[in-house]
């Protein structure tokens, strides 16, 4: 039901990580060799093959029967080996002399008196002790010769890859270098003080003159932290851009290997390109690969990181400003981070990429939508209202799924609508038209989100109700309730905190007392009611019993957001049971609510089941009406209302998480 999703993860997936390499390089070296060995023995079989000079052996029997029918040429005797070389008459190559060889069964004077009275050329020769040296020389030499050159031309050419160890420990930055980006400042949209923080260093490196005359110095590191997708990477680049000098990209996974040594090696080398290549930037993305705390809390005692980590921080030391070498780096875990790379002197600047603000989230779609066809529907400022919390990549991503769905419904331009239809892609998923609900789901369905629409209706700290729908979606959701609110909060207060609650748990509170039962659908509902009210005691000392006492700390604060405990285990148990009276009082306030609207509730999840999905107006349209006891006609546009009773018309709100609920609530319409 509302907000239920599951995400499954694949156990299958293949484990990776620095310094586990697979199989392959040690398959593709044991095949070189195999290679370079058969290759090796084919020549080795045809030099040998050639040092026979196309002689093949016979026996003495044939050499005589060959001699009475004269078909002998030239008859050779290697005086003190025994062998005679014969050369017939019939030649069948012109090019090679074919030639037999046999061993001498009579002695040398029966020999001569048998080829006596023939035309045969009968002549005995000393041996060829230099000759067969050589050749027997050569037979061995070559093959081994040429085995070898395989073998090295082969390791050279894995060596470049860095596969073999020849070339292990060389940088792979080079591959990177970027003389021109092609990226500006004005690429990047709603990070104004991050690149008013580094449009400093840009100036530096344009003009030092300026700074040095004052004796000010450029800062050797600047660290930029934030969650994922705010933009980290485009504001390094940017930076290049703008300065106009070479940009060195790496992740600080590819300094570690399996080999102890290797990352350190690389460091080396990085930083001697770099230092050729001055003025320059060199940009580390995800550094807590290799800049992780050496204390054994955050996974330290690794020989390759540690060596690593040291390098690089003995290179930073050891480099002059002066000459334009600036060192970048990204990174949404600084909690991991060993502090003797965090301290002044290395990475001077910790510069934040925080999640925009409303203002960003606008020039942010502005920026992604200049090549795109927009229509005059377009409010990017309703669009920015309704993605509280969506970072750069998030927006992106919707401009993108917006344009996609203009082209599917066969329009030259993307509309509001697109917009508003692409965030509900992007945040709950694409509407599941095959999943077809039975009539009491449906029913069950209906009650539960009018449920939470109708206690956040009735609540003057809730944010207003933008879109129900019951049409399941694919990110699990079997239906949901869409708020937005009508300007952008960075504080709640508490009583909006326990407006939240109570709207979370207005739809299992609508499913007990219609049907006298409870589902499944209000899982995540009940998860997100327990993280807020847990955050209220722990955190922001909303309790009477605990007071400002804290409780928990944050860990994670770019990535998860995890909050841990910081107490004794008995003070644990009482938070357990603070969270849980907390949770029943919003439970049994939302069941208040809903008991006073019963027919409130009836009237709108009729309509509700009928139409699938009604918009904010639509919902406070049946409201009213049902309050003044007005008949709800099949077009609510039939309804009219008196000028005074349109003046008494309750605030219509809805309740949703600081953090979850606004995400989850963009769209309109």
């Amino acid at each position: 039901m509302d907000n239920n999703r599951d995400n499954n993860r694949d156990p299958n997936r293949p484990e990776q990580g620095p310094g586990k390499q697979g199989p392959n390089k040690n398959h593709q070296s044991i095949l070189a060799f195999l290679i370079c060995l058969i290759v090796t023995l084919v020549c080795f079989s045809l030099f040998t093959n050639m040092l026979k000079d196309g002689s093949s052996e016979i026996t003495y029997d044939k050499f005589i029967e060959m001699v009475e029918k004269d078909q002998i040429k030239e008859v050779t005797l290697e005086v003190g080996s025994e062998i005679v070389t014969i050369v017939p008459k019939n030649q069948k190559n012109a090019f090679q002399e074919r030639t037999y060889y046999t061993n001498q069964m009579e002695d040398e004077t029966a020999l001569t008196k048998r080829l006596e009275g023939t035309d045969i050329i009968f002549k005995s020769e000393p041996p060829d002790a230099l000759g067969g040296f050589l050749a027997t020389m050569l037979s061995v030499l070559l093959p081994t010769i040429l085995l070898f050159g395989m073998l090295t031309f082969f390791m050279r050419r894995m060596n470049k890859g860095g596969g073999m160890m020849g070339g292990v420990g060389k940088s792979r930055a080079k591959a990177y270098i970027q003389k021109e980006t092609g990226i500006t400042f004005k690429d990047v949209a709603g990070q104004d003080e991050a690149k008013e923080s580094l449009q400093e260093v840009v100036d530096f490196l344009h003009n030092p003159g300026k700074y040095t005359t004052i004796g000010a110095k450029l800062p050797k590191g600047a660290l930029l932290v934030g969650p994922p997708g705010t933009g980290k990477t485009l504001l390094a680049k940017a930076v290049a851009g703008e300065a106009h000098v070479p940009f060195f990209s790496l992740s600080g996974s590819e300094f570690v290997e399996m080999f102890v040594g290797v990352g350190a090696s690389r460091v080396r080398d990085l930083f001697e390109e770099a230092k050729k290549n001055a003025p320059c930037i060199v940009f580390i993305d995800e550094i807590d690969a290799i800049g992780k705390s050496r204390d054994s809390r955050y996974g330290g005692g690794n020989d390759e990181r540690e060596q690593t980590l040291n390098q690089l921080l003995a290179e930073m030391d050891g480099f002059d400003t002066s000459k334009g070498l600036l060192i970048l780096a990204a990174t949404n875990r600084p909690e991991v981070l060993d502090p003797a790379l965090l301290r002044p002197g290395r990475f001077d600047r910790r510069v934040i990429v925080d999640r925009p603000d409303l203002k960003g989230r606008i020039d942010i779609l502005k920026v992604h939508a200049k090549d795109v066809l927009l229509d005059d529907t377009v409010d990017f400022e309703a669009i920015a209202l309704a993605t509280s919390g969506a970072v750069g990549s998030d927006l992106a991503n919707m401009i993108n799924e917006a344009a996609i769905l203009a082209v599917k419904n066969g329009r030259k331009a993307v509309s509001q609508k697109d917009l508003l239809e692409s965030v509900e892609v992007v945040l709950v998923g694409k509407e599941k038209k095959d999943r077809i609900l039975s009539t009491q789901e449906r029913k069950i369905v209906s009650y539960h989100e009018v449920g939470h629409a109708l206690v956040s209706a009735l609540q003057k700290d809730a944010e207003p109700v933008q879109k129900i729908t019951i049409v399941p979606r694919t990110m699990g959701a079997l239906g949901y309730v869409m708020q937005v609110p009508e300007e952008e909060k960075y504080l709640n207060t508490q009583k909006e905190l326990e407006a939240m609650l109570v709207g979370y748990l207005g739809g299992r509170a609508a499913e007990e007392l219609v049907f006298d039962t409870v589902t499944t659908g209000a899982a995540n509902d009940i998860e997100q009611a327990t993280k807020v009210a847990r955050a209220m005691i722990t955190q922001y000392g909303m309790s009477e019993r605990f007071g400002l006492m804290g409780l928990a700390t944050q860990e994670d604060q770019y990535l998860s957001g995890r909050a841990v405990l910081n107490c004794g285990d008995d003070t644990a148990t009482e938070v357990d049971h603070e969270v849980m009276e907390l949770l029943h009082r919003s439970y049994d306030e939302a069941k208040r609510l809903i008991g006073g609207h019963r027919e409130a509730l009836d009237k709108i999840a009729d309509y509700l089941i009928r139409k699938e999905t009604i918009t904010g107006k639509e919902f406070m349209k049946i409201f009213r009406a049902v309050e003044k006891g007005m008949e709800i006609p099949e077009n609510l546009d039939d309804l009219d209302f008196s000028e005074s009773e349109k003046k008494e018309e309750p605030a219509s709100e809805t309740t949703g998480p600081e953090e979850i609920l606004p995400v989850k609530e963009q769209t309109e319409e």
